[in-house]
């Protein structure tokens, strides 16, 4: 049993780049999926299929490369807030990842979304992980 899933679907994606697996297979969760699609959206991943089964379903991401030195779009997943010590922020709080090349994913009232989403919306919430 998982006891912290995001860290989970993110430690999935790194290992599996660090292999050169072109496919990762993800069990589901409705803050998973938003996860995927904020990850296509800003061009880290290829592309990403939801499959349903018996179970609570799987989400297979086809992983991006560089296609001169195969080098992997993500060069750093971090969790952030994790099971044992959640961290909140306001969105005058928000922190710039890598000076602003990266993305932050926050949790709000108002859904999952990057953090100059939710400064735009100024609403603040869970910093959930980063991504470079």
């Amino acid at each position: 049993m998982v006891t912290d899933p995001i860290a989970d679907f993110l430690t999935r994606i790194r290992n599996a780049q660090m292999a050169t697996h072109r496919i990762v297979e993800i069990p589901a969760s409705k803050l998973k999926k938003r996860i995927t699609e904020i990850l296509y959206d800003k061009g880290y991943i290829l592309k990403y299929k939801f499959e349903e089964d018996n179970k609570q379903g799987v989400i297979k991401i086809a992983l991006k490369y560089d296609p001169t030195t195969k080098e992997p779009a993500i060069k750093e997943l971090h969790r952030i807030s994790r099971p044992g010590l959640r961290q909140y922020a306001k969105p005058e709080d928000f922190k710039r990842v890598k000076n602003g090349l990266g993305v932050a994913i926050i949790s709000t009232s108002k859904g999952v979304m990057t953090d100059k989403e939710a400064k735009a919306q100024n609403v603040g919430g869970e910093v959930v992980c980063s991504i470079y």
